[in-house]
């Protein structure tokens, strides 16, 4: 890298790789897409099969209405990170997958998006707390 005066500071240097990192997805993205467009491009579908047992059984769950472990399943996930395609709030709900070994309840969700929580139109597994998304397949 060629520099004239001052050599760049690190902190100017991570931003000049977030945006090559930026340059490099929107390439990849169709015309006229954002760069959260394009990350939601590549979305990866998985069916529940391949999925961890716990997160089958989770699966299983929502598709009964419960009962669920944990108080904070069935609440309102907001999307913050807009990973998931865009909704109204309220659309999309969050329900854990027990980790084995945690003592909490660990960083695997699903999310499920749809007018009726037992009739999800859409539900996507994270197993890194909201980092990434696999669409489950129907």
């Amino acid at each position: 890298m060629l520099f004239f005066g001052r050599p760049p500071s690190w902190q100017s240097l991570r931003s000049f790789g977030g945006l090559v990192a930026l340059a490099g997805s929107l390439a990849l993205a169709p015309v006229g897409a954002s760069a959260k467009e394009a990350a939601q491009t590549t979305d990866t579908t998985v069916s529940l099969q391949t999925l961890p047992p716990e997160a089958q059984a989770t699966h299983r769950l929502i598709h009964a209405g419960g009962p669920f472990p944990h108080a904070k399943d069935g609440s309102v996930f907001g999307n913050r990170e807009r990973l998931l395609p865009r909704n109204r709030r309220g659309y999309y709900r969050e329900y854990t997958v027990k980790t084995p070994g945690a003592r909490n309840r660990g960083a695997r969700r699903i999310v499920c998006g749809g007018e009726q929580p037992r009739a999800p139109e859409a539900c996507y597994y994270t197993q890194d707390h909201y980092a990434s998304f696999l669409r489950i397949a129907p």
